[in-house]
């Protein structure tokens, strides 16, 4: 990993470059982002994906859009313009989190240079936010795995996740992966069960390749292992991440975590959701009604990504004629949540739990 971060500015191209996750684990490549266009395609496209990493390309996205509404009119385009780019996905909060914001730093008095010199600074301090947020996110989460460790006689501990929340989903570090990493570095032997995360195999393809560049031992395991693994006492804790988080505590995260969550609470299992406050959508609290799950196209079902010799190719897997139901994202319900890890500290997931973190949102 020769740069640490997911995202950032190239000063001599005058663009954003990313990592281009589409094409992991077979080739490294970068993607550059030079327009409002190219931002919106890299979040819908799932260029980028991850919460936090869609709200940093967003940011990015309306500070390269201020470029072209550089005329008459320039509020009344950007807030056109920050309509569409939320629109490219429903389900993550942090996308229309940094939208929103970036719209407030603008204002129609200040001219068109000021006006894109604080769309730029915004879309880099909240990259330091996330950055900030995943190392607090690890400390907290890190003091979870100390704890489990004592009790495994210099065993490893056990962790299972689910998709990836690791820094390809964010900026460095991660969310779920992040006290992972600190542990590994603290020496403290961890093994992680990593679900490949059909239909677009995100935990096989980057939280293995993640885990593998670090030299954490782990292994891939299919989607519907876990409960089993649980049954047998082969794991210690679950650790996911959030695409959004209620006020009440219900958590959204890529479609098949709340059958993680069943089978870790069948079996007295901790299950973690590590997140920074981003994530939180303030102005709901029924996941299940309220939050939106994004349906996407069927070919990421029916087709699947290998390698043949020197080459990728896409394989049909499913029958032509048969109909596909694609729901990114499920909702798991607070109760069965053992405790939110956010970079405030652990909570419960429940309103009080959250609020008790975040103070300021308390309803006067």
């Amino acid at each position: 990993m020769a740069n640490p971060q997911t995202i950032w500015y190239n000063r001599e191209k005058k663009l954003v470059e990313t990592i281009d996750q589409r094409h992991l684990p077979f080739k490294v490549l970068n993607f550059e982002i030079s327009t409002l266009d190219e931002a919106r395609y890299a979040i819908s496209e799932m260029v980028v994906r991850g919460a936090p990493l869609i709200g940093v390309t967003a940011a990015y996205g309306m500070f390269l859009a201020a470029y072209i509404f550089s005329g008459e009119n320039f509020t009344i385009s950007m807030n056109k313009a920050a309509e569409w780019l939320k629109s490219s996905r429903p389900t993550a909060v942090n996308l229309a989190f940094a939208v929103d914001e970036a719209i407030s730093v603008i204002s129609e008095q200040f001219d068109i240079s000021k006006n894109t010199r604080l769309l730029f600074e915004y879309a880099e301090s909240i990259k330091q936010r996330e950055i900030e947020c995943s190392k607090k996110i690890g400390l907290h989460g890190l003091e979870l795995i100390k704890e489990i460790s004592k009790t495994k006689s210099g065993k490893p501990v056990q962790i299972l996740t689910h998709c990836n929340a690791g820094r390809l989903a964010c900026v460095e570090l991660g969310t779920a992966t992040a006290p992972i990493y600190l542990a590994h570095e603290a020496g403290i032997p961890v093994h992680v069960w990593v679900d490949e995360t059909r239909p677009r195999n995100q935990g096989g393809r980057l939280t293995a390749w993640e885990l593998g560049e670090i030299g954490i031992p782990h292994t891939i395991i299919p989607d519907n292992t876990g409960g089993h693994l649980m049954q047998h006492g082969m794991v210690d804790m679950v650790i996911v991440g959030s695409d959004r988080t209620t006020i009440n505590g219900d958590v959204a995260n890529k479609i098949g975590t709340y059958l993680k969550a069943l089978a870790a609470a069948d079996n007295g299992i901790p299950f973690y959701v590590a997140l920074p406050s981003t994530t939180i959508d303030w102005t709901i609290s029924d996941g299940i009604a309220e939050i939106p799950i994004e349906q996407r196209n069927s070919n990421e079902v029916t087709m699947m990504e290998g390698m043949l010799g020197n080459e990728v190719y896409e394989f049909r897997i499913l029958p032509e004629k048969s109909p596909v139901a694609n729901y990114g994202f499920d909702v798991t319900p607070a109760r069965l949540v053992t405790g939110l890890i956010t970079e405030r500290g652990i909570c419960r997931a429940t309103r009080e739990g959250i609020i008790n973190l975040y103070p300021e949102k308390r309803q006067k």
